[in-house]
């Protein structure tokens, strides 16, 4: 029982006033009697909670390992030391230094092959090629205009003969006009869409050949994500990691000492009521002049079944205070905030009874006499009920306790 429970039930016993009565409900000499005890309403706080217990655990944990294989060239940092977010804790370097530098440079020429053949499957012609060809059709076009004028001339001037050979030669004139615009549409049309998609599909994977080649030569350094203290180191300087393929190395482990969580199983019962950013009561078993204040940060969907009980992990966070000697292990209770009410009017919950149609009713003390009294109840812990309406602060209510049969007794209460 915690310490503010135990304060409430104090201060209510405090307020008992004792006296043995008879009950109005109870008959002659011999039967069953009644002893009431009465009690006064007060005001005060009422917290609803669920408990359970655990091992402190960390929040924030990093299992640390290399992205590639090669051999352990540096290990900076041993168990227990502090470090920062970002410092260098390992470095791996590549084991044949030499077979590598080679395949980088088969994989650069590749790289550059591919690309020469997109290029040119893009743009076959340079500038000077299409510049060129402008320059064949313009001397065709000047060449016609000679041939036809000179046709002309032999036609007013010349024989037969000379006619016919500047004929000839204007078919030949026109011929090679045509041939020298064919070949610059041609060097102009689009290329094969088909045969540049190849290309580029080479070319990127050249482009990832080379991009393996390169991080394979590359120092590779682990560095603390977050800051921590390192819990383990787990190879050392010359060790040889496999590469990435097979299962990962753990090179350095590292925690959060600043940020705790407690782990604790709560019965199918309870937890229905447990919800996320509850607020939480934790006690430390080797540390009892603790206690901390945390909130609930993860709910189990899935419960594990332990001889027949059925439980329900929930995971609870807090920050550490410095300073409080609190270590990850140690045995914890926490007490889980499902409901509270502040400064609400309170009875015992024995003090609440029913009528016959099972409404509440409390029995008040009014002159001297006992009366039953229509209530509104609210949340309840088990010891207290919270009353919503129905009394007033500082009201007597009375509380029947079942005692030993009398040889004789009277009618109604008798107070003390």
């Amino acid at each position: 029982m915690k310490s503010w429970q135990i304060a409430t039930i104090l201060l209510l016993c405090l307020t008992l006033a004792g006296a043995v009565a008879c009950s109005p409900f109870g008959g002659g000499g011999g039967e069953e009697e009644v002893t009431s005890q009465t009690v006064e309403v007060v005001r005060g706080d009422l917290i609803i909670s669920v408990s359970g217990s655990g091992s402190i655990g960390v929040a924030n944990e990093a299992k640390l390992a290399f992205d590639g294989g090669g051999k352990v060239n540096k290990i900076y940092v041993d168990e227990g030391d502090e470090v920062s977010k970002g410092r260098v804790l390992a470095k791996l370097v590549p084991l044949d230094t030499e077979a590598l530098e080679l395949a980088l440079l088969k994989a650069e020429i590749a790289l550059h092959r591919a690309e020469y053949n997109l290029d040119k499957a893009k743009h076959p012609y340079t500038e000077d090629e299409i510049e060129n060809a402008e320059d064949a059709i313009d001397d065709a076009e000047d060449y016609l205009e000679f041939v036809e004028y000179m046709l002309a001339y032999a036609r007013w001037h010349g024989s037969a003969q000379e006619v016919q050979q500047w004929q000839t030669e204007l078919y030949r004139a026109e011929a090679s006009l045509d041939e020298a615009e064919d070949r610059l549409e041609a060097m102009l049309s689009a290329p094969d869409e088909d045969e540049i998609e190849i290309l580029e599909m080479e070319v990127a994977a050249a482009e990832q050949a080379l991009d393996e080649a390169e991080s394979k030569l590359e120092i590779e350094n682990i560095t603390a994500p977050f800051d921590g203290v390192v819990t383990s180191v787990d190879v050392e300087e010359g060790d040889i990691i496999p590469e990435s393929g097979m299962s990962q190395v753990t090179i350095v482990r590292l925690i959060d000492p600043t940020s705790m969580e407690l782990g604790v199983d709560l019965d199918e019962i309870d937890i229905p009521d447990v919800k996320l950013n509850q607020r939480t009561i934790i006690e430390v078993d080797a540390l009892p002049d603790v206690q901390l204040e945390g909130k609930v940060i993860s709910i189990s969907p899935l419960p594990t079944v332990e001889a027949g009980v059925v439980l329900y992990n929930v995971k609870i966070g807090f920050d550490v205070p410095e300073g409080s000697g609190l270590k990850v292990g140690m045995s914890a209770t926490a007490d889980i905030i499902t409901n509270e009410r502040g400064g609400v009017l309170l009875v015992p919950d024995r003090a609440i009874k029913q009528d016959r149609q099972g409404n509440p009713i409390v029995w008040v003390m009014v002159d001297e006499q006992i009366e039953a009294r229509s209530v509104v109840i609210g949340i309840s812990d088990g010891f207290q009920t919270e009353i919503k309406s129905g009394l007033q602060e500082g009201e007597i209510v009375a509380i029947e306790i079942q005692a030993e049969p009398e040889p004789s007794g009277g009618g109604g209460f008798l107070f003390h």
